[in-house]
Formats: structure tokens, sequence, C-alpha cells
């Protein structure tokens, strides 16, 4: 039996089960939850999770800003985004993101924290407060496991460039004899290629070898070796469940930060970090007049936290009903954020450096998306002394970080399917199910570690996690605020806290409001900002631009995303009977489990009341049949 389950699951109440009235004004669901619905254990038992700053992958939009360049330490699970991040100084970009922040990030992270612990299940099964509104679950599963099919490839690349670390000189600097051709031109041409960017291209990827999207190649044998050890690596630390993985996560969530802290204190003594440093706190005031900045943020904000992926829910199913979420929220929200600030230090004052080394201005070394993790960087970790070293701690910390991330995302998926079919909770059954998701994974991911699999690669970075997330998030927020009851759901959150304090009550008025009105307005924003530039900027990698034929299978799969929205909500629906108000008023309401999943270990709890009651020997004793 899995060590994250408890108890053997109850059995499944059927379909069309009744529905609860109000429930009681109270303060601590553990006693009216008892009394009331004394329904099946806890479905999800309390556990000990670690948690450090942050959550979710990031790498959905091609927006995110230098940031959360791969040196964002997390918790469950932590973002590693050298997908497709663009560089943005800080300086100016703080007023916008820290804005965003508190009106879009904090008040969803909340609300997915809460639902999560309340409810006591996973992303799909954690919908029985608001049965239409099931599909969303289901576009989290789907984003979840789009996610986990392309991320584990990054952490290949990451396998492969902490293995050629070993080498001395590294094989992409220009000590080593085979790229002393490429560094014989100093002069920083834009048209010049960097033995750095001629190892990642040539040797990593082979995209020189493929013509386009429809162009793949054969499979580069050295990345899927990588890929299936990535793999491999996942599966055994996902096997017991949510406690192995969580005792990995202690070193996995805490190593970054001290590399994060060297890389820091290392930069700092180099010739050239100011000006590094100097461009990453420029501010440029007239880019807040730009749509762009704020979308930037917004996207920034919304993937480094991790929103709508499911992974939240998942895990936040785990933790004890009186966790303080507010407290959790505001720790883990803005630490992720001063972290990923902070993380931008390290970062520059050693592109600073390059810059100085080879003449040019230190935007000319800032390179976006990929080739800021897997060239911009490792190029300058090259110039300096004991290179080795520090591209070995690097890339030890990119591979820690990505496992965090598909702890996340694997969890979230088995968290969603195990709620639905109990019957895979068995220690062994839930091994083999795992086994043959990391297999299928596995094999679909060979096509984007082809020589043309940077171009598959891009196309489902872009569109997996682009509008389809949002328009999700977008139906969890409307659909939490105005199906289930915003004075319910806050309710629910006091019941958790149960001895709230004066902070607490004042903070959930506060985002009592954001999910109302700002969150709602500011998603809006973004998704309209998103669908504005997906018709009027066309999708590239590189000087490549992707066809017709490619974009529109890339818009497919974040509409199939977003149709779980509106499938599941007609099914649930035609599950009802009477008139169509009869229906969606039935279909909104709760059924009854949501309630007595939420009444958690009754065996354990000790219920006060304010009364006693006095039994005698005549109590004990049967009463004599009588006609009356």
């Amino acid at each position: 039996m899995s060590q994250c389950r408890g108890p053997k699951a109850p059995p499944q109440p059927p379909k069309h089960q009744p529905r609860l009235p109000p429930a009681p004004p109270a303060r601590c669901p553990q006693s009216w939850a008892l009394l009331q619905h004394p329904g099946p254990p806890l479905h999800h038992p309390p556990t000990s999770i670690p948690l450090a700053p942050g959550s979710g992958p990031c790498c959905g939009a091609d927006e995110d800003s230098l940031w959360d360049t791969a040196s964002s330490p997390r918790g469950f699970p932590a973002p590693l985004c050298p997908a497709q991040t663009r560089v943005l100084a800080a300086g100016v970009f703080l007023i916008p993101y820290f804005i965003l922040l508190f009106l879009t990030g904090l008040p969803l992270f909340l609300m997915e924290l809460s639902l999560g612990q309340y409810g006591a299940a996973g992303p799909i099964t954690v919908w029985k407060c608001c049965p239409i509104l099931r599909g969303v679950g289901v576009g989290m599963l789907l984003v979840s496991s789009l996610v986990s099919l392309y991320y584990n490839v990054i952490i290949a690349w990451t396998f492969y460039y902490l293995g050629s670390s070993f080498q001395s000189p590294l094989p992409w600097s220009c000590d080593a004899p085979q790229n002393a051709e490429l560094c014989q031109n100093p002069s920083g041409s834009a048209t010049h290629t960097s033995a750095s960017e001629a190892f990642w291209k040539e040797q990593v990827l082979g995209v020189t070898h493929s013509s386009g999207l429809g162009d793949p190649g054969p499979v580069q044998w050295p990345l899927a070796l990588c890929l299936l050890a990535a793999w491999v690596v996942v599966f055994l630390c996902m096997l017991k469940g949510i406690r192995s993985s969580g005792k990995v996560v202690y070193f996995t969530a805490t190593f970054p930060y001290v590399v994060i802290l060297i890389l820091i204190i290392r930069g700092a003594t180099l010739s050239g970090s100011l000006d590094g440093v100097s461009f990453y706190l420029s501010s440029d005031w007239s880019k807040l007049q730009s749509a762009q900045v704020w979308s930037d943020a917004a996207s920034q904000i919304f993937y480094s936290l991790g929103i709508g992926f499911g992974g939240l829910l998942s895990m936040a199913s785990y933790n004890k009903f009186d966790n303080n979420v507010i407290r959790d929220t505001l720790v883990i929200a803005i630490g992720n954020c001063c972290t990923s600030f902070f993380a931008g230090f390290a970062i520059f004052s050693v592109l600073g450096h390059m810059a100085l080394k080879k003449g040019v201005p230190v935007g000319s070394v800032a390179d976006s998306g990929p080739g800021l993790a897997f060239v911009a960087y490792p190029e300058a970790l090259s110039l300096l002394p004991g290179s080795p070293f520090w591209s070995i701690l690097f890339f030890l910390m990119l591979f820690t970080l990505g496992v965090d991330t598909m702890f996340g995302n694997i969890e979230s998926i088995t968290t969603a399917i195990l709620d639905e079919f109990p019957a895979l909770r068995e220690w062994r059954r839930k091994a083999l199910f795992l086994g043959a998701l990391c297999i299928s994974f596995y094999l679909l991911g060979l096509l984007l570690i082809t020589q043309g699999g940077i171009f598959w690669f891009t196309l489902i970075d872009t569109y997996s996690t682009g509008f389809g997330l949002v328009i999700i998030t977008l139906f969890m927020c409307l659909g939490i605020s105005f199906c289930y009851g915003i004075d319910q759901f806050c309710q629910d959150i006091r019941d958790m806290i149960c001895h709230c304090p004066p902070w607490c009550s004042h903070m959930l008025g506060y985002f009592k409001l954001c999910w109302v009105f700002f969150t709602p307005c500011l998603l809006l924003f973004t998704l309209i900002y998103t669908f504005l530039e997906m018709y009027g900027v066309p999708l590239r990698y590189g000087s490549y631009t992707y066809p017709a034929w490619g974009t529109s299978l890339g818009i497919c799969v974040g509409v199939l995303t977003c149709l779980q929205v509106p499938l599941w909500a007609i099914v649930a629906l035609c599950r009802e009977s009477g008139t169509l108000s009869d229906r969606i008023r039935k279909a909104t309401q709760p059924l009854n489990s949501w309630r007595a999943a939420s009444g958690r270990d009754m065996s354990a709890e000790v219920i006060n009341v304010p009364f006693t009651i006095t039994l005698t020997s005549s109590d004990f004793t049967a009463q004599p049949d009588s006609s009356t």
C-alpha cells in the first residue's frame, strides 16, 4: 500500500450524489463536519512537505523575464525557465511586477492552495465543490502532461552539459582545440558564431542538419540516453509517492540557494561585474507605457508561481487541515520573488565580466531563450579560472531545479488519476502505472531530441501553456467567486485556520476583492494581449519562421485544453434532471462528499461540547416489552 495514502479508500459514491444544504456557520469544521457528515476517512492524509519559495513550471510563456532564468530555487515544484526567457532590466520592471504580484499572483496562489487543502483531493476530484467546473481540473491535467512531455528534455540537456563539464578544457570554450578556428575572430560580430553557440547547435542539438519543423531527422542518441536517465531519476524519486519525493526536495530545494550565494560572491570579485549589475538594475521609465512590459510582468508572475498547472492543488491536498494557508501564501510567493531578484545578480555579474572580456555591451551577450542557460552563461563560465568546477556547480543547480519541477508535474498527474481510479493506489499497481507513465513520456519525448526536435520543443512550449492556461485560471477564479460562492470560500479558509488572527481576517478581505474584480480583469488583459501577440507576431526560432500548418497545430493544442471546460460542463448538466435552470443550479452545488472530505481523520478528533451528560445504570438496562 502506498505510504502517502493512509487507510483503504472508501467505496465511491454514486454518480448522482445528493447535494448539501448551505454549510452551517462554524469556525472549526472539525466539529460540525464530524457531527453532520461522518463520511469517508481523510482522502489525502496530512504529511510533512518541505516548502521553499515558489512553485510551478514557468516555461510556458514566450515573454518570461530573466529574473527566473534557470536560477530560481523553489519548493514544489521548482520552475526552471531557460526555454523561453526574455532579457529585461529589473529596474523599471519592478513596478508592474509587484503590482501584478499583489493583484493577481498572491490571490490565485492562495485560491489554489486553499482549494486543495480544504478538499484534500487532486485537481479533478476537488471540483466536487462545483461539478460544472470539472473541466478546469481536466484542463490542468492536460497542461501538466504537455509540460512533462517536453520539460524533461531540458533536464536531458542539463545532463549532457553536466557530463561534458568534467572535461578540461570545457568543450565549448576557446581553449578546446576543436574551437581554435571559431575563436580566431575576436571582434564580437553579430554574424560570428561563438564556440559555445557552435557546441549547442551542432553537437548537442544537431539543428544545423535540419531544415525545419517538417524535417526532424534522426534521434540524437547521446541526448536519448540523457533523457532516459532523467526519467529514471523521476521514476525512482516518485516511486513511494509524496513521502519519498518530499525527502528529496529537502536537498533539491536548498542546494540551489547555496549555489546562487557562491555565484554571487564569485561574480562580485570579477572585473566588469558592476557593468552587468548596472545593466540589470537600469531603468527606462518610458517602458511603463508599453503594454508589452505589463504583459511580461503578468507572465512572469503567472508561470513562476506555477498557477493553473494543478501542482499547487495536489501538493496542498496533503497539508494538515488547520494549516495557515494565508501565511504560506505570503511566505512562499514573496520568498519566490525575492529569490528570483537576487538570483539576477549572480547571472549579470558574470555576464558583465564576459562583456568586458569580449569588449562588447552587456546587452549583446545577454541572450534570450535556451541560449541564455546553454550558450551565454556557459560561455561566461568558461572564461573563469577553474571553469570546469563552476560549470559543474551551475549545471548541477539546473538539474536540481528541473527535478523539483518534474516532481510537481508528475505528482499532479498521478494524484488526479489515482483519485479517479482508487484501485491503482495499491503499491504495486501504482508502481506499474508510474512506470508506464514515464515510459510513455520518454517515447513521446524522443521527437524533441531529434535534429529538428528544437523546433517541436519551441512549438509545444509556446502553445501548451499559453492562452489555454490563462483561460483555465480565469474560469477557476470566476467559478469559485460566482458559482461556488466567494463568501462560502472565504468561510472555508476561516474554518481551516480555525483561530484566525486579526491580520488574516484583514488579508482575507483584500483577497476577496481581488478574486471578484481585480484578478479576473488582469487575467482578461493578459489573455487579450496574448491573442494580439499570437496573431500579430509570427512564431520563430532564430531565423526560422514557422509555417502556417505548424502554428495551426500549436493553436489546436491550446484549444484542446480550453475545450475541456465547456465539454465537462455539458456532461455535468446532462447528468442532472429537470429544466435547464434546475440543472445549472444542481451542477453548481457541492456534492455531499465535499464536506465529508473536509472532516479529516475522524477517529482522532475530540470534540468539546458546552454541556455534560450523566449516565445511570438504567441507561444500560434493556427496557421491558410493552404494548404501548
